[in-house]
């Protein structure tokens, strides 16, 4: 285990350039108390934003960069503000130099901006004294992506200028109210699944939910692509890159090449499906590996068959669209195919995108990295069918699919976009009460400066193409829009420190994305968010999320329903919990005493999470939702009270209510077990139902006695105060 590195004092010399880059010198944990960060964390922090911090002559020279950074800089390079409010252009100039500002919207227009009567010293840089004049940038400028340019003494120079929303707007994309299932796809399998569940699955509960429901939105996790060689990551926030999707979800039988495929050769594809379907029946763990091995193998032999020349045009526009991005990705995925996934085992000229060394190998390797857009082409084109099937059905939003907080520290991100992550550090969260360690994830974070000089590009282009396909986007530890706690490589998880991010920019950019792709936004604001971040993102039209076990005051009572938020998505429980049926049996107890994961004995853990459901039962009682006589210590009252449970967060005054899969079935087992990786089979357990036996989408859809009841809490038809009836639908 790592050990702690020696804690000494910060100077005031290193605060002042640690405020300077947003790395911070102390915090307040979750329990109220200071904790002043130490010299040695704060250093490793600022190496990994390429300053040297660690001899007084490398902080002086830090600081006088970062004092005069701007200076050197004629404007920014990204300014964004929100349509409505007039906003201050700095200019740098020769100091009296004559100086002309002009924005280029996207449509090409031109406006000369209006100078401003706003005086600020002039600042000597490298010998040369730079004036600073103002430009006023008018508020009722169309949303969009435009283009500064500062043009003075045959210079010009010229930066993105982005203008978001004012604020999103949450009733015209949401109606009144609106519930619908949370899956995880992957576990949603049907008979005609690949032992995976996939986009057809997705389609099918969307389409039934929806037209025979009434359900307004299917949340599912992070579809975000893994490695294409195998051994495969379980974990869907663990993912190679967050911008692209993992091929795994394509359903083979949905292509039209596959309709195409001369007969014996759609036999053998056929065949490799039987091998899988066998396994949607079956209660062993899910193997990705398998499913994987069988899709590629079905796929690569689709390829070789080519496409009709409508879909060759298609394809060709999706690769043009996706642009280099898209390249990129496709070339690591070849490489990792070539050299493995330890990217310590490449060849030096293959390190970093853009080098000769990896010219050569597209050259020589150009038919696998078409193999790897096409696979992204043929899983968006299927996920947009996806979505445009859902809103045939009658959903308001639709599909409404999943961020995770970072990327896999040797995947794809990794290597495309190391100019913009920080190196040396991984991202996790501080010790708190459900983890006393502290918690470190080892994924590279954003490197704040980096991103702004690049124009935000990356994290634009990110939202871009997993909206393109979306109603709706969980954007999972929506905190990291704003800090982030980074680990310097080597510490625990406990000597580390937050870093601020422009949240101003990252919320800019995602509602203009998020307005454009017309889809509603909902930040997973639990754990220890301050009230301003929360405050913040609600008048920007973001919503949060309520999770029931979690919905206490500060005095640890808990919230009855009408008093929860209505900016929400709430819930009864939450992936990272077992299903309700499972929690009020006390599985999440149980796994973490197994594991020795406690921190506490298991009597006291289990008096803590019985004193939680009798409150919750005293609740639900006083509102007549659960008999009072009904015996908790009974597989009958339990099931009465899981009922009642949503029955309360159904008549909460939120604008979503997510209701787990799982839940309807009566599963009992977690998919995820926090703070495990092989101790537990995270990500990897199939949708059972109360007696362990595998369900399919088909018996879900045969609708048992639990969905019917659980469905009647959504409809206020279940007894007692419901919500309206147009939150149906």
């Amino acid at each position: 285990m790592s050990q702690a590195p020696l804690w000494r004092p910060v100077s005031d010399t290193l605060r002042s350039l640690a405020q300077a880059y947003g790395v911070s010198t102390e915090y307040w944990d979750q329990v109220g108390n200071h904790v002043d960060v130490s010299a040695v964390v704060v250093e490793a922090v600022l190496a990994s934003l390429g300053v040297d911090a660690t001899t007084e002559r490398g902080t002086a020279e830090a600081l006088d960069h970062i004092r005069l950074r701007d200076w050197r800089r004629m404007i920014p390079p990204i300014f964004v503000m929100r349509q409505g409010q007039d906003q201050r252009l700095w200019v740098h100039v020769v100091d009296g130099a004559p100086v002309t500002v002009e924005v280029t919207f996207e449509d090409e227009a031109v406006i000369e901006l209006e100078q401003m009567d706003h005086w600020v010293a002039p600042q000597e840089v490298d010998g040369v004294f730079i004036g600073e004049a103002s430009f006023r940038l008018p508020g009722s400028m169309p949303l969009g992506w435009h283009t500064i340019v500062a043009r003075s003494q045959g210079r010009r120079v010229k930066s993105p200028l982005v203008v978001a929303p004012e604020r999103l707007d949450p009733d015209a994309l949401i109606g009144s109210r609106q519930w619908g299932f949370m899956a995880q796809l992957y576990a949603t399998r049907s008979e005609q699944s690949w032992g995976l569940g996939d986009t057809h699955d997705l389609a099918t509960l969307a389409e039934w939910s929806g037209a025979e429901l009434g359900a307004g939105f299917v949340l599912i996790n992070p579809l975000h692509a893994a490695s294409p060689v195998t051994p495969i990551a379980p974990s869907p926030y663990l993912p190679v890159t967050r911008r692209f999707t993992n091929p795994i979800y394509i359903h083979i039988e949905d292509m039209p090449e596959y309709a195409t495929l001369p007969h014996q050769v759609r036999d053998r594809v056929d065949q490799l499906a039987g091998f899988l379907r066998v396994r949607n029946r079956s209660d062993d763990l899910l193997d990705r590996d398998a499913v994987w091995a069988a899709k590629r193998t079905a796929l690569e032999t689709i390829l070789t068959f080519g496409m009709s020349s409508e879909r060759e045009e298609a394809f060709a526009e999706y690769v043009e669209r996706e642009g280099q991005g898209l390249l990129d990705f496709a070339t690591w995925c070849a490489i990792t195919e070539v050299y493995s996934g330890d990217a310590e085992t490449w060849p030096i000229g293959l390190t970093k995108p853009g080098t000769s060394g990896v010219a050569v190998f597209r050259m020589e390797n150009a038919p696998r990295i078409r193999f790897h857009q096409w696979l992204q082409f043929v899983v968006s084109e299927q996920l947009r069918d996806v979505q445009h099937r859902a809103k045939a059905a009658g959903m308001r939003i639709g599909v409404m699919h999943d961020l995770a907080v970072g990327v896999h520290p040797e995947g794809a991100d990794a290597w495309a976009l190391q100019d913009v992550l920080a190196r040396g550090v991984g991202v996790g969260a501080p010790p708190d009460m459900y983890n006393q360690q502290g918690q470190n994830w080892h994924q590279p974070p954003w490197r704040p400066d980096a991103l702004a000089d690049a124009g935000f590009a990356p994290y634009r282009d990110m939202l871009r193409t997993v909206l393109s396909h979306a109603g709706g986007l969980r954007i999972d530890h929506v905190l990291g829009l704003f800090r982030m706690w980074w680990v310097p490589a080597g510490f625990p998880a406990t000597a580390g420190t937050f870093v601020r991010f422009d949240f101003n920019a990252m919320l800019g950019i995602l509602m203009l994305e998020a307005h454009r792709a017309g889809a509603v936004i909902v930040g997973e604001d639990l754990g220890t968010v301050e009230p301003w971040v929360r405050d913040e993102l609600a008048q920007r039209g973001i919503l949060g999320t309520s999770v029931l076990w979690f919905e206490a005051d500060d005095a640890g009572r808990r919230l009855p329903p009408e008093e929860w938020r209505r900016d929400v998505l709430a819930s009864v429980t939450v992936h990272d919990l077992p299903p309700t049926a499972g929690y009020l049996r006390d599985e999440h107890v149980r796994i973490r005493s197994e594991l020795d994961l406690l921190v506490v004995p298991e009597e006291e853990e289990l008096a803590v999470s019985a004193a939680a459901c009798q409150a919750w039962a005293q609740i639900l009682i006083d509102r007549g939702w659960l008999p009072a006589d009904a015996d908790l210590t009974t597989d009958t009252g339990l099931d009465t009270m899981a009922i009642a449970l949503h029955r309360a967060a159904a008549v909460s005054p939120s604008r979503l209510i997510g209701v787990g899969l799982p839940d309807v079935v009566g599963d009992r087992r977690a998919q995820n077990q926090p703070g495990t990786d092989q101790e537990y089979p995270n990500w990897r357990v199939p949708m059972t139902n109360a007696d362990g036996e595998p369900v399919v989408l088909e018996d879900v859809m045969a609708r048992p006695a639990l969905l019917e009841r659980v469905l009647a809490t959504m409809t206020g038809q279940g007894g007692g105060d419901g919500p309206p009836a147009s939150s149906v639908g």
